[in-house]
């Protein structure tokens, strides 16, 4: 019996596909002719694989009623749905398991585009057909002639066509399928979204063009000199006018030359002339090696700050535009990043571009990842199938050819969780053999057999130490290897929290080299109903929620906290108060700032410095500092001038910035780039006098400015300013990270909470005493079907004009989780809307989240203290506070306290899915904070540090209340 073969049949074949192209370097000639045929196009899908015929690509077929898209897209993301819906999957395969086999539910998109030659298209020479990435699997006509298929969706490939064009009346004909053999080798963690979503250009190749070139642009960094090297499939010259260069291809000249680094990225402008054609270059000079253990950029070892990249669009999903892409870039270079991880394919083309320009370390990753696989044990891996072993080798090739000649790559990596095979040793076995001057990288290759570095993912804070100790014990091999962790601080929600204590060991240790946050950006999808839309929201059977907003930046690229934080921790200028930061400045010590260069190649002279005073949060003196231009890695104590006198007895501090000097090509002059701040004085305590005593009325008990309900001790005023429901509170809506991710924390902090009733505590009154001097009510917090508790006091004295409540509280029984929070919550009129307050700002800041807060006087509206988190969950504290004002009343804390203010409760906030669930009610909610449980990154990595845990312990505080007149 013989197994029936069909037209259809490549959509499950194995191999990488037929008719195109060997791979070769992407480039934009200088005069050969070239149309892009993006805009729009006809097309009609298909709910299985072989629902309609080829007839669509003949000749002369109407299509006059198909309804049109835009290329580069996606159809699920036109059409309103009418095309069908997206799909978003963490790691399930959202088909059976059955490799090769797909599903005959396939949905199948037929795209026709037709096209006329300019008249000026040259009659000599022949032209191919670029297509930049197609997901997932693609067949081709042009006029008639099928021309090929290719899977590989974020690859290139290129189909010679010059003999199939006419001047007018061209077909190009592409059948698109969701699904084929290629899934399996694409199982990414992001949205499954099929299309034509990259460029499609048609390029003329005169005869006599450059076919494939490499660039060789070493740089010895003893000499100061760089080697450059253009080895060419058609013989030409290479000339550099800055350099005087003027050589034939395949030979090597060396010249002084400036070296690229991702600080400083100089591009040299070359041309390759061929007989046919003339190509532009933009030439770096820099080399790459593994020595001494670690990764070294001309001779330096380099410190990653970075991130890893998705490409993607709330409305456009990865079909990206030239300016998203730049938008990218200097939002990265405008918040300290210097590396992207090109998770988990290889980007557009024009992102490399851009990287090479500005100025960016980038691991260049093939477009590969089969973590489905992880589900049955990694059985039937295709990684180590040596059936599968030539659509990875083409996959490599196709990474390193196309992107051989940008400078800011300087590591290949194989591809993203496939378990481990053979296949994986023969890319990395093709890549060094292929291009000595790079390194190659993989994470799962956990004993480095194949490649040049340790990589891991989401290692905790300690095992981190470890291996920066090299304590971590495997093979030989490994532990002479450098470090990074390509995947760190899961960036989802609120947080990632721990950031800074990650940094002070990739400072410390030197094997450690960086890492980068997962990830750059959240993938939601805009949506009429639900603002943005995140896995569920569009009927999957299969999904795995909002784990795909997981990034730096909203999906609008609005900074979140988290990118502000991570500013903060990889600032490249350290600035710390040095001599004594805690007392106060007097007899003309004016102390001094010590300045640590932190970059790995530029010295200081691009940054202007400046110092300011602040006396209780407001700046009374500023002025510029003048800092050498310290070397990498140098520091220096700079003197500070003599502090401006100042007899108010408050809370004195400096603070010290650094900016760019001049305009870049990133930022403007002025932008800011790293500060520090450190106290000289320290803050008084609010001191209020208990003279005024409580006095029972009818009903109500009065104590200096305030009133009580008499039976309940319950606080009602204070002067004219109503207040509703203030007591204990300990629940926050759950973050993302509290929720955590099962397979990396287990039980998550979430599932205790909730567990043991912290999200449901109730109230018991056990005494309301009115004293001489002070009204004092005692109650019992805890929750129901549990022993343990929270004998709490609440103590209120008044001096006439101000209410002080102190409050006392006392664990009772076995508490074995931490507390989401300990502070009181109380309730205003919906009328106070402006906040006011001195203290940690402008954004949000936790326990291990709160770098950023800078101490100073802020204000805003109650609407613009919230983060809107895709997924809403606790947001907007502003840490060490001083004192807040809002609505009508000025708050002062003993000791500081974190402040939050909101139109809905913590149960709504909580409750919500969505920011649309959220809806204004009449009251605003305030929390005071004495402690607040860290944050962590345990939505998909460690859970909060021991040092950010909010342990049930007996605390005291006090908060002084008064009227604003």
């Amino acid at each position: 019996m013989t197994s029936r073969t069909t037209a259809i049949d490549y959509v499950e074949d194995v191999s990488p596909g037929s008719g195109a192209l060997p791979p070769r370097a992407w480039y934009a000639s200088s005069d050969a002719k070239s149309l892009s045929l993006n805009g729009s196009w006809r097309l009609r899908v298909s709910p299985t694989i072989d629902a309609e015929d080829d007839s669509f690509a003949e000749p002369g077929f109407d299509a006059g009623g198909w309804p049109e898209v835009t290329v580069p897209g996606h159809w699920v993301l036109q059409g309103d749905g009418a095309f069908g819906l997206p799909i978003y999957t963490n790691h399930l395969y959202p088909f059976p398991v059955d490799p090769p086999h797909v599903p005959t539910e396939n949905p199948t998109g037929d795209h026709l585009r037709v096209f006329d030659l300019p008249a000026d298209w040259p009659t000599d020479g022949g032209a191919v057909i670029r297509f930049d990435g197609v997901e997932s699997c693609a067949r081709v006509w042009l006029n008639g002639t099928d021309i090929g298929e290719f899977k590989g969706s974020r690859l290139q490939h290129e189909f010679a066509v010059g003999h199939l064009l006419k001047p007018s009346g061209n077909v190009l004909a592409v059948r698109v399928h969701q699904w084929s053999a290629g899934s399996y080798l694409e199982d990414q963690d992001q949205w499954w979204l099929p299309g034509i979503f990259r460029d499609v250009t048609l390029l003329h190749r005169p005869a006599g063009s450059a076919a494939d070139f490499f660039v060789h642009a070493s740089y010895d960094h003893v000499t100061g000199e760089g080697t450059l090297l253009v080895d060419s499939d058609v013989d030409g010259r290479v000339t550099v006018p800055a350099l005087d260069i003027d050589v034939a291809t395949g030979e090597p000249v060396t010249v002084p030359v400036q070296a690229w680094t991702a600080e400083t990225p100089k591009l040299y402008d070359g041309e390759l002339v061929t007989e046919g054609e003339r190509v532009p270059l933009r030439i770096g000079f820099r080399t790459v090696v593994l020595e001494d253990g670690l990764i070294k950029v001309n001779g330096k070892a380099v410190l990653f700050k970075g991130v890893n990249r998705h490409e993607w669009h709330p409305d456009k999903g990865r079909a990206l535009d030239l300016e998203t892409m730049r938008e990218d870039v200097l939002l990265m270079k405008r918040h300290n990043v210097n590396a992207v991880r090109t998770s988990h394919y290889p980007p557009h083309p024009a992102f490399l571009d851009l990287c090479d320009e500005y100025g960016l370390w980038v691991i260049d990753e093939c477009d590969l990842e089969t973590h489905g696989f992880t589900e049955q044990a990694w059985r039937d891996n295709p990684v180590d199938d040596d059936r599968w072993t030539p659509a990875l080798l083409d996959r490599a090739a196709r990474m390193v050819e196309r992107d051989k000649n940008h400078p800011s790559v300087v590591i290949w990596s194989l591809g993203n969780e496939a378990g481990t095979g053979r296949g994986l040793t023969a890319m990395a076995e093709w890549i060094h053999g292929r291009d000595a001057s790079r390194l190659v990288h993989y994470e799962g290759d956990w004993n480095s057999r194949d490649t040049d570095m340790y990589s891991r993912m989401y290692a905790s804070h300690a095992e981190v130490e470890q291996i920066g100790q090299e304590l971590d014990g495997g093979t030989h091999k490994r532990r002479g290897l450098p470090f990074i962790l390509c995947e760190y601080a899961h960036a989802m929600g609120n947080g990632p929290g721990g950031l800074a204590d990650y940094q002070r060991l990739f400072e410390t240790y030197e094997r450690l080299q960086g890492a980068f946050v997962w990830e750059w950006i959240d993938h939601g999808i805009t949506h009429p109903e639900l603002g943005y839309a995140y896995g569920g929201d569009f009927g999957e059977e299969l999904h795995d929620g909002n784990f795909v907003c997981d990034g730096l930046l909203f999906p609008d690229r609005t900074p979140s906290p988290g990118l502000l934080e991570f500013k903060k921790v990889v600032e490249p200028v350290g600035i710390e108060g040095w001599g004594s930061p805690q007392t106060e400045f007097g007899g003309g010590f004016a102390g001094t700032v010590r300045v640590t260069n932190k970059q790995d190649f530029a010295d200081l002279s691009a940054f202007a410095f400046e110092w300011s005073y602040q006396v209780d949060g407001e700046t009374v003196e500023s002025g510029s500092l003048s800092v050498p231009a310290l070397a990498p890695g140098e520091s220096g104590e700079v003197k500070l001038p003599e502090p401006p006198a100042d007899g108010s007895g408050g809370e004195t501090q400096w603070t010290v910035r650094a900016s760019l000097a001049t305009d870049t090509a990133w930022a403007p002059k002025g932008h800011p780039v790293a500060w520090g701040q450190f106290a000289v004085s320290a803050r008084q305590s609010p001191k209020v006098a208990a003279t005024d005593g409580p006095v029972l009325g009818e009903r109500v008990i009065t104590l200096g400015p305030a009133s009580f309900d008499a039976r309940t001790g319950a606080l009602r005023t204070i002067g004219g300013v109503a207040v509703n429901g203030l007591r204990l509170d300990v629940w926050r809506a759950t973050t993302d990270n509290d929720e955590g991710a099962e397979w990396v924390t287990g039980t998550s902090f979430a599932e205790l909470w909730r567990k043991y009733g912290l999200h449901r505590m109730r109230h018991r009154l056990d005494g309301v005493e009115i004293g001489d001097d002070a009204l004092t009510v005692r109650t019992r917090v805890a929750p129901a079907a549990w022993e343990f508790g929270l004998a709490t006091v609440y103590r209120w004295t008044s001096d006439g004009n101000r209410l002080k409540l102190t409050v006392s509280v006392g664990p009772e029984g076995e508490w074995t989780v931490p507390l989401p929070r300990l502070g009181v919550r109380f309730g205003l009129d919906a009328s106070a809307d402006r906040v006011r307050w001195f203290g940690g700002g402008p954004g949000e800041g936790y326990a291990d989240t709160k770098s950023a807060s800078q101490l100073g006087r802020w204000e805003s509206t109650v609407d613009g203290l919230q983060t809107p988190y895709l997924r809403p969950q606790e947001n907007g504290a502003r840490a060490d506070v001083r004192w807040a004002e809002i609505g009508g009343l000025r708050i002062e804390g003993d000791p500081e306290f974190s402040f939050s203010a909101r139109r809905w409760t913590t149960e709504q906030l909580d409750a919500a899915s969505h920011r649309t669930d959220l809806t204004p009610g009449d009251t605003v909610w305030v929390n005071l904070d004495h402690a607040l449980h860290g944050i962590g990154t345990g939505s998909c990595g460690p859970g909060v540090l021991p040092q950010y845990a909010l342990r049930a312990e007996p605390a005291e505080f006090s908060f002084v209340f008064s009227e604003i007149s």
